[in-house]
């Protein structure tokens, strides 16, 4: 066996879908099954009264059961994208795939159902039968024409929605991918000329969403391997390419493709030619989307028409045209209203927010998962990335909304701002937490000043902010620098226009601030040459130095660098007014909820005092987030068994804890695992003061909270909000280089809440 680059990828594949374990899916016990009375719930008797519900009220299935959130993916495997009619067996890793699409992007539990049936009457009447498990149903790889005869009977038969994804699915994302091309080429449905290759399932559904969005039907041209569909042809010709007949003669595409504005391809390999597309009308649109190799590649149009806009099927070109940015969504918010179908008015609604998101600034998120390449709006970037984590949010909403308007939701919402909220909540994890942070911050307008301010992550942060807050970022950095790297990000924002900014190398401002960092220092050998050096070159001295002015209201900074150089230049400048670092409080969220942990930076090994400080602003901290502070003070001796040195310094800091009332429980010293365990704990100390588990683990050493702290976020997949850097009067943030630009919104949010807000 040769050790071709394609014979790696086919030996790689195939070890990703066998091991560690066959397959790409499995089921999880939603409900916990540790106990006699969990089964007797699960099951018998307490599952009767779950059927009784339902029995009486149908609708009670969506409350009950998973019914609500679940999909089915039905095939019989008659035309697999790029393989064929390979059979319902051969075709299941395929539709294994679009189940955990559905997983990942809409969170959508999905069944795969591949069925050896391919007469499709038959079919249908399969799919029909199970309406009870489902709350829609996805046709998936099913040939044409009897894919439209399955997808008919299904619509008029079942009451819950019913989508060919091969059909729809595709004209959606064609159908915003062709809105922003037009708008890129300056040219509109109504007078486009629109030549089509492939009579398929696909290609039908393709020019029938163009209708829909103003495209002339006299203006649609439709060719397939025997050409022009026209009036009175009767080779392989189906009621749906009869719709799209174009006069009465054969003409060949080379013949019909001139002067149009937008080619479709939905056919086969190299069906475009060059020169073809040199006839074309000026600024041509050229949709070659046949995989693995499309009707034309860009090169070869590019050669002939150097202005065209292109689009293809493939992942190694600009605008890949993916059914992943359209079907997770549209379902999401189809089983979110109870809706009983996906009409018209849905899909349209999924094709202008998927358009519209592409026209928005891109999300950080994206540009991470697609670094190096351009995601801003234009011939190159017509529809968003498929991991754009906005596009539940937005399409999800729009297919919800759309529902509703259109009367076929069972089960309206009350707050569609809400519904789009908990959407991106489910996104950012870090969303519903934030979210009485964000509140409290809209109450003030703050200046928050980003000492990296040429930093990709901060100019992305400073968009979001003045995008989602009242909060006005000031950014040091060279304006000619900004500008430039926000126009290569896409961004909309521009120095001095939406930002302030501070130009290290020429400041009217630098003389004023050297001298007060000199007036500041000067005692502490620090020379006024010294300090025009550090003025010049020193980024956080000079965040710091404003807020000390009162040019700023907080400083964020560190997003690289060792934390310690930096607190070390806010401990310089803000410690003077009368501020000192208790601590740095990381909030990790995971899956089963948030945890802080605290000291991860500031105090290696912290006294008594400064323990019980910690403690103290932790249980301060986490009350800005709506949580009631429950504080485990952890080492490795438990509840008095060892004589450390970091236990006795816990024990003092719980004694001075002690000596004064306290609005917030709190108990140590004690093991991790007795923290997170109350039956562990009622186990070791029955008269332990603490109920419940700890959402706050204070630790006697910097090395042990930050271990703890770099576990979670490695191998955990917690999200860290943070480190909080309490004592500073909320004048100073210091974040790590491992902080992503959500994450710097997230501080810029809590540097954003005036010190009265949270005590």
């Amino acid at each position: 066996m040769s050790n071709s680059p394609t014979d790696s990828f086919r030996q790689t594949a195939l070890t990703y879908h066998e091991e560690p374990r066959p397959g790409k899916l499995e089921i999880r016990a939603t409900k916990p099954m540790a106990n006699g009375r969990d089964l007797a719930w699960a099951y018998s008797p307490g599952v009767a009264e779950a059927c009784i519900e339902i029995k009486e009220d149908p609708a009670n299935a969506a409350r009950y059961t998973t019914r609500g959130n679940l999909v089915a993916v039905v095939t019989n495997g008659t035309a697999v994208l790029g393989l064929g009619n390979i059979g319902a067996l051969a075709s299941k890793p395929v539709m294994e795939g679009k189940a955990v699409l559905f997983k990942k992007f809409a969170g959508i539990d999905c069944f795969d159902i591949e069925l050896n049936e391919s007469d499709p009457e038959k079919l249908a009447d399969i799919v029909c039968a199970l309406e009870p498990t489902f709350g829609a149903i996805n046709l998936e790889d099913i040939k044409a024409p009897d894919c439209f005869i399955v997808e008919q009977i299904c619509r008029e038969r079942m009451n819950i929605p019913v989508f060919h994804d091969d059909q729809h699915g595709t004209a959606i994302v064609v159908g915003a991918a062709a809105t922003n091309a037009l708008r890129v080429a300056g040219k509109s449905f109504e007078d486009i000329k629109i030549v089509s290759t492939g009579g398929g399932a696909a290609g039908i559904a393709c020019l029938n969403m163009l209708l829909k969005l103003g495209v002339k039907r006299e203006n649609v041209w439709l060719c397939d391997l025997h050409g022009l569909v026209y009036n009175g042809r009767e080779q392989d010709m189906t009621p749906q390419k009869a719709a799209f007949a174009q006069g009465d003669q054969p003409k060949t595409l080379a013949e019909v493709i001139e002067g149009a504005d937008l080619f479709l391809g939905l056919s086969g390999p190299k069906v475009l030619k060059p020169e073809m597309v040199a006839t074309m009308a000026n600024r041509p649109i050229i949709f070659a989307l046949a995989n693995p190799t499309p009707e034309i590649m860009p090169d070869e149009v590019r050669a002939v028409s150097p202005d065209a806009i292109i689009a293809t099927g493939r992942s190694d070109f600009p605008n890949q045209v993916n059914n992943v940015l359209c079907f997770p969504f549209i379902f999401r918010g189809a089983l979110d209203v109870g809706a009983t179908e996906i009409n018209d008015e849905m899909q349209v609604a999924c094709v202008e927010g998927i358009a519209a998101l592409a026209r928005a600034t891109t999300s950080a998120e994206a540009a991470a998962a697609y670094q190096g390449e351009s995601l801003t709006f234009g011939a190159d970037y017509l529809i968003p990335k498929p991991f754009d984590p906005r596009l539940s949010g937005v399409v999800s909403t729009a297919v919800a909304k759309a529902a509703m308007e259109s009367g076929v939701a069972t089960r309206p919402l009350e707050d569609i701002a809400a519904y789009r909220r908990k959407l991106d909540a489910s996104v950012y994890k870090s969303a519903l937490l934030m979210r009485p942070v964000f509140q409290a911050a809209a109450t003030a307008s703050r200046r928050i000043v980003f000492a990296e301010g040429e930093d990709e992550r901060v100019l992305r942060a400073a968009q979001a902010i003045l995008e989602e807050t009242t909060e006005q970022p000031i950014l040091i950095g060279r304006p000619e620098v900004i500008s430039r790297r926000c126009e290569r990000l896409g961004l909309e924002i521009r120095p001095e226009r939406d930002f302030n900014l501070v130009n290290p190398e020429n400041d009217p401002r630098y003389r004023d601030y050297w001298q007060s960092y000199h007036q500041l220092m000067a005692r502490q050998g620090v020379t006024p040459d010294i300090a025009r050096a550090i003025m010049r070159t020193n980024t956080t001295a000079i965040a710091a130095v404003m807020v000390h002015r009162d040019e700023a209201d907080s400083m964020i900074c560190g997003s690289f660098g060792e934390f310690k150089w930096h607190l070390n230049y806010v401990n310089q400048v803000l410690g003077t007014e009368g501020l000192s670092p208790q601590g740095a409080l990381s909030l990790m969220i995971m899956e089963d909820g948030p945890l802080f942990i605290a000291d991860t930076h500031v105090h290696v090994t912290p006294t008594p005092d400064q323990i019980a400080e910690t403690v103290i602003g932790a249980a301060r901290h986490a009350r800005r987030f709506g949580i009631d502070p429950k504080i485990a003070l952890c080492s490795q001796s438990q509840f008095g068994n060892q004589h450390s040195e970091a236990a006795e310094r816990l024990r003092a800091a719980i004694a001075i804890l002690d000596s004064k009332p306290r609005d917030f429980c709190y108990e140590g010293e004690m093991n991790v695992e007795a923290a997170l365990d109350t039956e562990l704990r009622e186990r070791l100390l029955p008269t332990n003061r603490m109920t419940g588990n700890a959402n706050i683990l204070i630790f006697a050493h910097a090395d042990a909270a930050s271990g703890v702290r770099n576990i979670l976020k490695m191998k955990a997949g917690a999200l860290e909000v943070g480190p909080i850097l309490m004592g500073m009067g909320n004048r100073a943030h210091i974040v790590t280089p491992s902080i992503t630009a959500r994450g710097l919104l997230n501080v810029a949010a809590l540097a954003g809440t005036p010190v009265s807000q949270y005590g």
